[in-house]
């Protein structure tokens, strides 16, 4: 054993014990210890080193993640399990913080990789850019969580112009040889220099139809030497500079490009979205190439444990024959399901089961296993926890509890709140599905269903719901590029890939609907256009997906929410039975009660009111109100909208059942309810039989300089009393289920003899202190006393505290409310 030590900004020396592996263990054990300076090193032979930035696959663990990037941890720990990993290493997280600043390698680094090269040279008998059968090298991003797709891979690097045919003569595989070099290049080109990826797909297509064929499989030796050729010649010419022939020219600045990576748009894009922090940085992963695109006993492919959309207890995968990883994972080919195994290579089935077994068995959750299969023999090239669906989260957490797997707390704690939310999906109205004929079927990548307008690229998806529209992204097939777009729209369709192509795996963490691999779906890159089965379909047409039977049709099916119970319901009772906090739902129409109280909700924390005002036929009556000019025709608007505000109330009332309901007054500023372009505004003066002029002139001055702060919330009310008084009178109506002709209540405790009891929480919003909240409060024991509910219902009068001054007055203000609400201060 021996420590390392170095000094760290603090003024404290960092020792890395590292210990000589046991017989029993490959392992190598890098443990940070901290300690003051005045501690002495056990060894005069004490030497001041740089920290280790470089981990030999098997000399880390499943634990440092945060060091390691998942994939780094997991490939040393799957190589301490024994299981075929080929031979490589991790390049730290925090070498790649420290490019990142200053876009330079850290001390030592240069020197570490070397060390590291030499020791994976030793190991393998081969040379790194050597002249006869050298090591090529994969060189694959792999931060501490996982974002599939999101950063850079460079395949086959070590290649050039002089080995490649020493290569093929060595694998008796010329054809192999020359398909490997021009993956190389064109990866290359595209991951390290930035250039046109399409213009070396350009090249592929001429040659392939030049000689007749569709597929790259089909093209022989020569072509592939052509391709190879053309693909250099256009490297020069786009890049300035020849290829690079040296293989550590080749790895520096591969590294170099997967470090930054970590800061591309898509990645950045993607941590935004999953909370991901920017500065845990990602881990490179430099590992022997092994390869299924050598011939027909080669294969690569993709495993679940577990299904990943539905959570069933299954194995589930595809692969591909004489094809590497990416084109599983670009689904430029439809793969064939793992099954299918079973049948062609029974032995690589079995060895590969039991190795699915043992990896969820050790680390207790659903494995997403990458492997490659190479002259029969069987490689393992990542295992992580994979990604799920919400409606798979929750039966896989459930299930895996009753295995005794796991324990009630950690099946709880692995399902997200967020997941638990999204499981409220959308799905396709089965009576309208009945009457309808799907168009197209492809592969129920991700459940759900999705409506909305055709758009082919991820710009116009973005652009379409920036204006308000929803969309459906149909795409020959989706790239990390096109992630924005997958966000920005309700549902994706895709021609090419599988199950756990791109499009597939990215929806399904998004919990976005998708269908792929649809072969019906005739469309191009860059098209504005598309057949399906025949049928032009143009961007703008309307269509509907259901992602979990695959199927595809075109116009506008409604639409409705699924029912929730079974593995959730489990699922919440286990969260029932270790939290310490209450639940209260926002619910602003009954229905949306009724949701919340099956769900668990233990009363509404806020219903705002003003979002019942926006349906057609009340917002017509909220303007008609804005626009009145005296009290008078303010209480004519305010007299329709009572029976509105009432039935709402005694939806929401009735559905919570003796729950505490909190009712917020009208809050927004006026102007927010009235229309702002011209030919809107128009169109409203007539439908009132107003001048435009004098609507136009309203609704300036009704403009808010700062809307947060303005005339809105208990300043409304102070100013017109009638409107809160008019939503008020409606809660208290609402306790009852009969009215006399004059709308007054003839039985205030309707509800109570019908076995139910309301309990509104009726709250002034954006009071700052007393003086605004009192004469408010005053106005709803009036009305409580004018419907003579007062003394025979139960309600309770209070306040949000939302701005700095309702916090700093909340001891005043304590004095008179009943109850207090928390929300979010309001930006400035």
């Amino acid at each position: 054993m021996h420590d390392i030590y170095r000094f760290n900004r603090g003024g404290y020396k960092t020792a890395w014990t590292h210990q000589s592996p046991s017989p029993q263990s490959t392992a190598h054990h890098r443990l940070p210890i901290v300690m003051s300076s005045k501690c002495k090193p056990h060894s005069s032979s004490f030497l001041l080193r740089p920290p280790f930035r470089v981990y030999y696959f098997g000399e880390g663990n499943k634990s440092q993640k945060a060091l390691l990037g998942g994939k780094g941890a997991n490939l040393s720990e799957m190589t301490n399990l024994g299981l075929p990993v080929p031979p490589g290493f991790t390049i730290t997280t925090t070498a790649c913080i420290e490019f990142t600043k200053t876009n330079k390698w850290p001390a030592g680094l240069a020197e570490q990789v070397d060390a590291n090269i030499a020791k994976l040279e030793k190991q393998m008998e081969k040379k790194l850019g050597g002249s006869k059968d050298p090591i090529l090298l994969s060189v694959r991003s792999g931060a501490v969580i996982s974002m599939p797709g999101m950063m850079d891979t460079v395949l086959n690097l070590g290649l050039n112009e002089r080995n490649v045919k020493s290569i093929g003569k060595a694998a008796n595989n010329m054809r192999w040889a020359y398909d490997s070099f021009r993956r190389f290049i064109q990866m290359f080109a595209d991951v390290c220099l930035d250039l046109e990826r399409s213009k070396f797909e350009a090249i592929l297509d001429q040659v392939k139809a030049s000689k007749g064929v569709k597929l790259d499989t089909e093209l022989d030796t020569e072509a592939m030497e052509t391709v190879c050729a053309e693909f250099l010649r256009l490297f020069n010419k786009l890049a300035g500079i020849p290829f690079p022939s040296s293989a550590k020219e080749q790895l520096r600045i591969a590294i170099d490009a997967v470090f930054k990576s970590w800061n591309n748009p898509r990645a950045i894009k993607y941590r935004a979205m999953n909370y991901i922090p920017d500065d845990l940085g990602t881990a490179v992963n430099v590992q022997v190439m092994v390869f299924g695109n050598m011939g027909e006993d080669c294969a690569t492919g993709v495993g679940f444990t577990r299904d990943p959309s539905t959570g069933e207890n299954v194995r589930y995968g595809e692969y591909l024959m004489n094809a590497q990883g990416e084109d599983v994972v670009a689904g430029i080919r439809t793969p064939l399901q793992i099954k299918e195994m079973k049948k062609t290579l029974p032995k690589i089935y079995k060895q590969l089961m039991d190795t699915f077994d043992l990896l969820e068995d050790h680390y207790k959750d659903m494995q997403d296993i990458e492997f490659t299969i190479q002259n029969y023999k069987l490689w393992l090239l990542q295992t992580r926890n994979g990604k799920r669906t919400a409606n798979a989260a929750v039966r896989m957490a459930t299930e895996m509890v009753d295995e005794g797997l796991i324990d009630r707390k950690t099946a709880v704690l692995r399902v997200a709140p967020d997941q638990i939310e999204k499981l409220l999906h959308d799905q396709l109205d089965p009576k309208a599905v009945k009457r309808a004929k799907a168009i197209a079927k492809g592969l129920p990548a991700s459940p759900g269903a999705a409506v909305g307008q055709v758009v082919f690229t991820s710009e116009d998806a973005a652009k379409w719901k920036d204006a308000g529209k929803k969309t459906i992204l149909v795409r020959l097939e989706t790239s990390p590029e096109d992630i924005g777009g997958m966000e920005a729209s309700e549902g994706v369709l895709t021609a090419r890939g599988g199950m756990t192509s791109h499009a597939a795996v990215v929806a399904r963490g998004m919990n976005k609907c998708c269908i792929a691999g649809c072969s019906a779906l005739s469309i191009k890159h860059h098209a504005t256009d598309a057949r399906l089965n025949g049928k032009l379909i143009r961007q703008g047409d309307w269509m509907s997906i259901d992602g979990s039977t695959g199927k595809v049709y075109m116009g506008k099916l409604p639409v409705v929410k699924p029912d929730v119970g079974g593995s959730v319901g489990v699922l919440l009772d286990y969260a029932d039975s270790f939290r310490k906090l209450g639940v209260l739902a926002n619910a602003d129409t009954p229905k949306d009660a009724k949701v919340a109280r099956n769900l668990g909700a233990e009363g509404i924390g806020l219903t705002r009111t003003e979002h019942m005002f926006f349906e057609k036929s009340r917002i017509k009556v909220v303007r008609e109100m804005i626009l009145a000019f005296d009290k008078s025709g303010r209480q004519r608007a305010l007299n329709k909208l009572l029976p509105f505000q009432r039935t709402d109330f005694h939806g929401i009332l009735e559905a919570m059942n003796g729950l505490p309901v909190v009712i917020r007054l009208l809050d927004p500023p006026l102007h927010e309810f009235l229309p702002h372009k011209a030919d809107e505004i128009a169109a409203l003066a007539r439908s009132l039989g107003r001048d435009v002029k004098e609507v136009e002139a309203k609704v300036e001055s009704l403009k808010e300089f700062n809307p947060m702060l303005g005339f809105r919330g208990c300043r409304l009310g102070v100013v017109y009393p009638e409107i809160n008084e008019m939503q008020i009178r409606a809660v208290f109506e609402a306790m009852s289920h009969f009215y006399n002709h004059d709308h007054r209540v003839d039985d205030f405790i309707a509800l109570a003899r019908a076995g139910k009891k309301p309990y509104p929480h009726i709250e002034i919003p954006l009071v700052g202190n007393l003086k605004e909240y009192y004469p408010l409060k005053q106005l709803v024991l009036k009305v409580a006393k004018d419907t003579g509910a007062e003394g025979l219902v139960k309600y309770k009068v209070g306040t949000m505290i939302e701005i700095p001054r309702a916090a700093l007055n909340a001891d005043n203000l304590a004095t008179e409310c009943d109850f207090m609400s928390f929300g979010k201060v309001r930006e400035w």
